[in-house]
């Protein structure tokens, strides 16, 4: 051990117990202020199943990988992180002896080959995630680059410091074998063994190489730690917790139901809420869960989310991550404050801090931030703007793509909600449907004695639930749209005649029937989806009452009322057995009880509605129906998971579209990129809005004026039918049975002021 061992070793040696010591430091502050979110006792098991998700997901790559250009490179880095901690260790004896090594594995030939594969890893994955960064930078794409908005800098000093650690580890590994200290076997060193034939032999070196390796990790904690905010680099820490303490136990993602209101860790009884004691949603950043803020630590800011969320990619402002960012930024600004016990009342009059200077040792910053609003513009200071926060369709595409499980559609929620229910703040256009869901039971403010008029001129009887659901297979739940929106009608009766067709005994509610309270509930009026849903619970409950649990079957055509029923009554008492239409329809064929006679042999391309696929992840079904019917199925580039929404979700169907490009229309261009003559769906929505879109379309001469939005019962129905009867006759059947309209004229609607 020379001088400039002794040296270079109490360099690192110094430089690392200020940068752990400011690290440590770090970590135990960003707990502190993680836990200053409302507590949530669901994240805690069963940690068998949570542990199973979480190395599922990092060690197989498997949220990454839905990006599966960048995932590899992304997984070479992580392993180099992780294991390359060993390597980083190692330096503190090399640098004091370049003969050091770790006792035992040190100079064995698999630890060489790990050295070498974590080396080269390391260096080829950060140079290809700064490759992909550049390629992919917003100077070239502006909006449709996912990285518009994130924090460049602090990318690019997480991956150049990952390039030099693994640099470091093969320029120690080289001048180990080059000054004879090491002689490991080629196969375990096939780049540092030729490299080391043309370095000098200078032990000096590995302690200068070690030293580098050293620093490098040095100066990404100390800056980090200094920067609690960037989540670039926190993630690589945080991410296992999240994923760990996601949502859904069982690895599924935060999609389908939405979180339930909390307070206090416990989901909140309107019957027994106090506005001044309990959390109605997120008012303030406080009143988000620990989660919630672990979710705002953990963002990478990689821009997935951004990439595939309709609002954005259609000139709206809100963009998933920058949401995400935003929260964690004020979270932090104001952290100081809360740590101090600072807190607000409703009135927004201070009420934690007290005595003649309670202000005092607070940091300014941390108590302008204290006064601005969770939600409001810019000119009043708010840290989510109003327009951003409803331009939100709940499609869950941020969901399904975050690599790391962040929740925005949960948090999104709660920011609605408060809005809604205290402040009294919402789009001018949801007075009408919350007035209308409240006093009529459905969003168009028909009367529930018009329920069954879909049915009037049908040549066949549907039977109405009469006290009695006897030998019947299923409840039919018809939903708002099949009941009252003209172009649902369609679907409903095409739905109600291949299951007569079939023989499956079926009833409906008729005016017993009402909303399921989805709209209202992703609008944030949690109270009037509480209504509405312990209604329909009692009414079901009532209905189910002599039938075993197994038997309690219910078909809907509504892609959001199958997700309301399925997925959010069971935390009200419903438990039933829901299967979408386009599930059973398939099932009957697939079973022979519907047969299709005669091939629609038409090019038809489908829309995945969002609260039937991502949310639900029923892809196969309706696409197996497409065939099934004789049609010629043209996949969209955007579909399955990655499929673009409608625009109607979220409550966004009774509201105005007034910023950006209509996303119904974006969608409707890209459906006619495929050329087709149908496009089919399974959802009333999604039905609604594609229509208006095709309809924008032929209006401006960019769409054929044949073309028309279906569902993918009509398609089937055509199929099954018209093997049987002549062309006349179809064309009468299809007036009352609802098959597509055999004179190819697109759908045109009759309430359209009300759709």
């Amino acid at each position: 051990m020379g001088a400039l061992q002794i040296t270079l070793g109490v360099i690192g040696v110094a430089v690392s117990i200020v940068a752990w010591g400011v690290f440590v430091a770090a970590v135990v502050r960003q707990v502190r202020i993680i836990r200053l979110g409302q507590p949530d006792s669901t994240r805690n098991g069963p940690p068998a199943a949570r542990l199973k998700t979480l190395i599922k997901e990092f060690a197989a790559h498997t949220r990454m990988n839905k990006f599966r250009h960048v995932g590899p490179w992304h997984w070479l880095v992580m392993w180099g992180f992780l294991l390359g901690s060993l390597a980083l260790f190692e330096a503190y004896g090399e640098i004091f002896d370049p003969h050091f090594a770790w006792p035992i594995i040190g100079h064995w030939a698999p630890w060489q080959l790990l050295l070498e594969l974590l080396g080269i890893g390391t260096v080829v994955g950060g140079i290809a995630l700064a490759i992909i960064r550049q390629a992919n930078h917003p100077r070239r794409a502006d909006r449709q680059s996912r990285f518009a908005g994130s924090n460049f800098a602090a990318a690019y000093f997480v991956e150049a410091v990952v390039i030099i650690e693994g640099l470091g580890i093969l320029g120690v590994k080289a001048f180990k074998i080059s000054s004879g200290i090491e002689d490991p076997a080629l196969w375990s060193s096939f780049v540092t063994q030729p490299l080391a034939q043309i370095l000098p032999s200078a032990t000096a070196a590995v302690s200068i190489m070690a030293l580098v390796k050293l620093l490098s990790g040095m100066i990404w904690l100390v800056v980090v730690g200094r920067n609690l905010t960037m989540g670039v680099a926190w993630h690589r820490f945080s991410a296992f917790f999240n994923i760990y303490f996601k949502r859904e136990d069982d690895g599924g993602v935060a999609l389908g139901r939405l979180k339930p209101m909390m307070s206090g860790g416990k989901p909140l009884d309107f019957e027994e809420a106090d506005p001044e004691k309990d959390v109605f949603g997120a008012g303030q950043i406080e009143d988000f869960s620990w989660k919630g803020w672990l979710d705002f630590s953990t963002c990478t800011e990689c821009g997935r989310c951004q990439s595939q969320c309709p609002a954005w990619n259609t000139g709206k402002p809100l963009s998933p991550k920058l949401l995400i960012t935003q929260l964690r930024d004020h979270a932090y600004a104001k952290a100081p404050y809360l740590l101090a016990g600072g807190k607000k009342d409703m009135a927004g009059d201070e009420v934690g801090l007290t005595g003649d200077d309670p202000h005092a040792g607070i940091d300014v910053l941390a108590l302008a931030e204290s006064e601005r609003a969770l939600v409001g513009d810019a000119e009043a200071g708010g840290v989510i703007d109003p327009d951003m926060l409803w331009s939100c369709t709940s499609c869950g595409a941020c969901v399904e793509q975050c690599p790391v499980d962040i929740e925005h559609v949960d948090h999104i929620v709660d920011m609605r909600r408060y809005q809604v229910m205290i402040e009294s703040n919402f789009p001018t256009e949801l007075n009408a449907l919350f007035k209308n869901l409240e006093n009529k039971g459905n969003p168009w403010g028909q009367n529930a004695k018009d329920r069954m008029a879909w049915a009037d001129d049908l040549d066949f009887e549907v039977p109405e639930f009469d006290g009695e659901f006897g030998d019947t297979e299923y409840l039919f739940w018809v939903g708002c749209a099949g009941a009252f929106e003209d172009r649902a009608k369609k679907t409903t009766r095409a739905v109600a005649e291949l299951l007569h067709i079939a023989g499956v005994k079926y009833k409906v509610l008729g005016p017993e029937e009402t909303c399921t309270g989805d709209p209202a509930r992703r609008a944030g009026n949690e109270f009037v989806f509480q209504m509405l849903a312990q209604q329909n619970v009692e009414v079901l409950n009532s209905v189910f009452e002599d039938v075993e649990p197994a038997k309690r079957k219910i078909v809907v055509t509504c892609a959001h009322c199958f997700n309301t029923l399925a997925n959010e009554y069971p935390d009200l008492g419903g438990n039933y057995e829901v299967v979408h239409h386009t599930q059973l329809l398939n099932r009957l064929v697939r079973e022979k009880r519907l047969t299709p006679m005669a091939p629609v042999a038409e090019d038809i391309t489908y829309h995945d509605p969002c609260f039937l696929g991502r949310h639900n992840q029923v892809y196969e079904a309706p696409r197996e129906l497409v065939g099934a019917a004789g049609a010629n199925l043209r996949e969209m580039p955007r579909h399955a998971d990655r499929a673009m929404c409608c625009g109607a979700g979220g409550a966004r169907m009774w509201m105005e579209e007034q910023i950006g490009k209509r996303i119904n229309v974006e969608r409707v261009d890209e459906a006619l990129g495929t050329a087709p003559s149908k496009i089919a769906t399974g959802c009333p929505f999604c039905r609604v809005m594609l229509t208006d879109g095709v309809t924008s379309r032929q209006s401006d001469g960019k769409a054929s004026e044949e073309l028309e939005v279906v569902d993918v019962s009509q398609l089937l129905l055509s199929a099954v039918k018209r093997g049987d009867k002549q062309p006349a006759a179809v064309g009468a059947s299809a007036e009352k049975g609802g098959e597509a309209e055999p004179d190819g004229k697109a759908d045109v609607a009759t309430n359209t002021d009300e759709a």
